[in-house]
């Protein structure tokens, strides 16, 4: 019941923000720039697509090293499977599918291999959050779209940070924090409270593994290459809704990199919603919001969400279908991991996208 309820909010969340992405569209706009649009520079696009997915793999790799070097072939598998059903499964649970089939490829115990997930969406969250502060500062506008980015931007800071702050204080005094989740937690609940404290002991034990020194350097190199390439990518698709060598077929859309690294940050904070799977909806009023900072209305109600739709399209092929291809290879069933992944729990309580 409790799975069904949270279901259907995240269906009237998607309803809501989907509405609002297309609220204001110039459909026939918005079908002349998908008719004009230059598709030869999806070519670029996917190959950057895959060049973040070997960053993602190659880094996640680095926060799993302390525990165990696993070759870059089980490391692909994992990832590629496990961020295509982190698209396509409710409720998060595709959260736990890199964990799980890490831990069938190699001897890393799953608890530990979901803490290194968790520090990734931390890293990832603290990451965007400043850097969308630090954006902003260079927008001279102050209008509503700035101030619920900046808005938007502390709530994930604060989060991250908040969680990363959390980590380290149990990672240096194990009991107090435990203790603290106990009375904490024991007031709604005893037994939620030692599921809690059971967590942060696992987590705890897990993080003394992290790797330090030339990991972490790697780890922190391919997550400035991870956004890096984001940015870049977005930059890289806006060029095909230029208009270039088309005369009054379509509005021209032009961003410059600076812009598309906005429109990122903001993406990335609205996809911390709760929504349906694939992000639809979600994933497109965060483009939306983003692009409404520079673009007039006449081009971001026809252009910019034909750009929005696009890139989602772009992203969800790429991920569903490499996962497709990996899980063939692998000979992996994805109804046997998605059965065994919902009868385990509820995911994380931390996690954000990208």
């Amino acid at each position: 019941m409790k799975r069904v309820l949270k279901f259907l909010l995240s269906i009237l969340l998607t309803v809501v923000l989907g509405w609002w992405a297309f609220r204001d569209t110039n459909w026939h706009e918005q079908w002349q720039s998908l008719r004009s649009a230059n598709y030869w520079w999806l070519v670029p696009y996917f190959a950057v697509l895959l060049t973040i997915h070997v960053c993602r793999t190659l880094r996640w790799g680095y926060l799993l090293s302390g525990l165990e070097r696993v070759r870059f072939r089980q490391l692909n598998e994992a990832s590629g499977i496990g961020f295509m059903m982190l698209l396509l499964l409710p409720f998060r649970l595709g959260e736990f599918a890199r964990p799980f089939l890490i831990g069938q490829r190699s001897s890393i115990r799953r608890s530990a291999a979901m803490t290194s997930v968790v520090l990734e969406r931390i890293a990832d969250g603290i990451s965007i959050a400043v850097l969308l502060r630090l954006l902003l500062f260079f927008i001279p506008e102050d209008g509503e779209s700035v101030r619920f980015a900046r808005w938007g931007a502390n709530v994930m800071f604060c989060v991250f940070a908040g969680g990363l702050a959390f980590l380290l204080f149990a990672l240096w005094h194990q009991q107090r924090a435990v203790q603290l989740v106990r009375i904490t937690f024991g007031r709604v609940s005893p037994k939620l409270a030692a599921q809690v404290a059971h967590v942060v002991e696992t987590f705890v034990g897990a993080l003394r593994h992290i790797p330090r020194g030339r990991q972490m350097v790697g780890f922190l190199s391919f997550t400035a290459a991870y956004w890096g390439l984001n940015g870049v990518g977005m930059y890289i698709l806006a060029h095909a809704f230029d208009c270039s060598g088309v005369v009054g077929a379509c509005v021209p859309m032009r961003l410059t990199l600076f812009q598309c690294f906005v429109v990122l940050c903001v993406l990335v904070v609205s996809l911390m919603i709760p929504g349906a799977p694939g992000f639809i909806g979600t994933f497109q009023a965060g483009v939306k919001l983003g692009l409404s900072l520079f673009l007039p209305a006449a081009v971001l109600n026809g252009t910019g969400v034909a750009y929005a739709n696009v890139m989602w399209f772009c992203q969800t092929a790429q991920q569903v279908g490499l996962g497709i291809v990996l899980m063939t290879i692998g000979n992996v069933s994805f109804k046997d991991v998605a059965g065994k992944l919902s009868r385990e729990g509820e995911p994380p309580a931390t996690s954000a996208a990208a």
